[in-house]
């Protein structure tokens, strides 16, 4: 991949969602931050995150609802968090909204993030899907309350009615984890055991092939991105992305998705 500032989804969705996601190029951010950092739990200097948010803001219609990523599955709906202005951020590894120009943002360094749409362009959600969210069911729980959010607004949205978008995130050549990992995710869903290779003693993990599966399962079937037409891996593309595993103390990359 060329060293671009940002990389905007290849997917077929309609033409009011508006997505877009970050690298680690532009922004402010000093080594081991450098440059455009977006987290600002990472003991980055506070100053320069927001000098890269403030960067960040002129590609998007309004702030994001940033969220405080906590490893499980709540979802908030965006647009009630940014009607009520708060200067708190709430603990959630999703979100999703209906209201234009409520922009919905997850941000990872090795964790796949998500996008969402649909087909017609009604609603847009941001996923935060670490291994653990992940099997826990963080994006079965994401298209659920999307569902009955349509129906309480007597509207009706099918899963099969969204498409997905799977983000940069740890490629299956570098995604090394316990055979407990892999128990666990077996445990919720026996066709988990095909997206584990032995390595040693220990499992190369497909992040990918987990989500696709979890998509799949509740009626998800047009998945783009990681995985399938982009070949993303922040571990090894150190130029563009961060990454956890590879570095430890590092910056973090935002997807964005929105309703023009």
């Amino acid at each position: 991949m060329k060293k671009s500032d940002f990389i905007v989804p290849n997917w077929p969705a309609p033409a009011n969602v508006q997505a877009l996601q970050s690298t680690r190029n532009k922004g402010y951010s000093h080594t081991p931050y450098n440059s455009l950092n977006c987290g600002g739990h990472v003991n980055d200097n506070p100053l320069h995150v927001a000098q890269n948010r403030q960067w960040l803001s002129r590609f998007l219609p309004s702030e994001p609802v940033w969220l405080h990523q906590v490893h499980g599955t709540h979802v908030l709906n965006a647009g009630v968090v940014d009607a009520a202005h708060t200067s708190c951020v709430p603990d959630a590894d999703a979100s999703f909204a209906t209201q234009k120009n409520v922009v919905c943002v997850t941000m990872t360094a090795d964790c796949l993030p998500v996008l969402l749409c649909d087909k017609a362009g009604s609603v847009v959600a941001a996923v935060h899907a670490g291994w653990r969210g992940l099997c826990d069911g963080v994006i079965e729980t994401t298209i659920s309350k999307i569902i009955d959010h349509a129906v309480c607004r007597a509207a009706q949205i099918k899963s099969a009615d969204l498409m997905a978008w799977l983000g940069p995130a740890i490629g299956p050549n570098a995604f090394a984890v316990g055979a407990e990992v892999r128990a666990q995710f077996v445990e919720k869903d026996n066709k988990a055991a095909s997206a584990f290779k032995a390595q040693d003693d220990r499992f190369l993990a497909n992040i990918y092939q987990l989500a696709t599966q979890r998509l799949n399962n509740v009626g998800v079937t047009n998945i783009y991105g990681g995985g399938h037409d982009e070949d993303f891996c922040t571990f090894s593309d150190e130029e563009n992305f961060f990454s956890y595993r590879r570095d430890g103390d590092t910056g973090r990359m935002a997807s964005l998705i929105w309703l023009s």
